[in-house]
């Protein structure tokens, strides 16, 4: 799919908190802004990366849903710029997928045009929705809105119950003053139900999140996680006040 050629100056802004947010694009020595692109048309990706990087940013592609979520992890990109149509987990998949432990703007790039498929994008968590062909131009601006959005957006708060409290930041939690040790699996468990207090985290989600694609069905490992981590921090773990299981569903995390 052919990209209208930009025609404005649509210079992309340097990292948020790092500099003013501008026109002019990243100032030399700046680390650039980076965008995570989700798409499996290599020439939409290969336009993409040059239309952006032209103006400043550092573009980083992915062909699919899995490849796209592992870089997101890895990579902490600034803003994702994503296909709906993927082979493997599609892109609403992905939406939710981010959303459990991550604010990263999203804008979703798509030739569906369908009012439902937009609203599901939306209601999954997307920022935005663009719908395919568009033009250089309204992308970076549609980007550049995006960014300023976010720019005073808390990322990383500080949770706090009577029992412990979750340093998002730190990425630790501390019990009467003093750091609790979780294993990484424990505290990606913690954490996405921490980004998401009073709302029902499905097993499912919790599995791709915490675990990655492919672990969907594998709900004993939630079983055997969850007591774990109780242990560690519920007053009793017998009886969960904050960290609590939907029978057949998922888990809730209440403050």
């Amino acid at each position: 799919m052919a990209l209208t050629p930009p025609t404005g100056p649509g210079a992309a802004p340097p990292d948020r908190g790092r500099a003013n947010h501008g026109t002019a694009g990243p100032s030399p020595g700046t680390a650039a802004t980076t965008i995570l692109v989700v798409d499996d048309d290599a020439s939409l990706l290969r336009a993409l990366a040059i239309g952006l990087s032209a103006r400043g940013y550092q573009v980083v592609g992915a062909r699919s849903g899995e490849e796209g979520l592992d870089l997101a992890a890895h990579r902490h990109p600034d803003l994702v710029l994503l296909d709906l149509g993927l082979p493997g987990i599609d892109g609403l998949q992905v939406v939710l997928g981010l959303r459990g432990w991550s604010a990263v703007p999203i804008i979703v790039l798509s030739a569906r045009h369908q009012t439902i498929t937009k609203v599901e994008a939306l209601d999954a968590g997307a920022d935005d929705y663009m719908t395919k062909p568009f033009g250089m131009d309204e992308l970076l601006a549609r980007v550049r809105a995006a960014l300023r959005r976010t720019e005073s957006a808390i990322d990383e708060p500080v949770v706090v119950t009577d029992a412990f409290t979750v340093d998002l930041a730190a990425k630790q939690v501390l019990r009467n003053g003093e750091p609790v040790h979780l294993t990484p699996k424990e505290w990606g468990m913690v954490e996405v139900l921490a980004r998401n207090p009073g709302r029902l985290v499905s097993q499912s989600q919790m599995l791709l999140d915490v675990w990655g694609p492919g672990y969907e069905t594998e709900t004993e490992y939630l079983r055997v996680l969850m007591a774990r981590v109780r242990r560690k921090l519920e007053p009793d773990p017998s009886q969960p006040r904050y960290l609590r299981t939907e029978p057949g569903m998922g888990f809730r995390f209440e403050p």
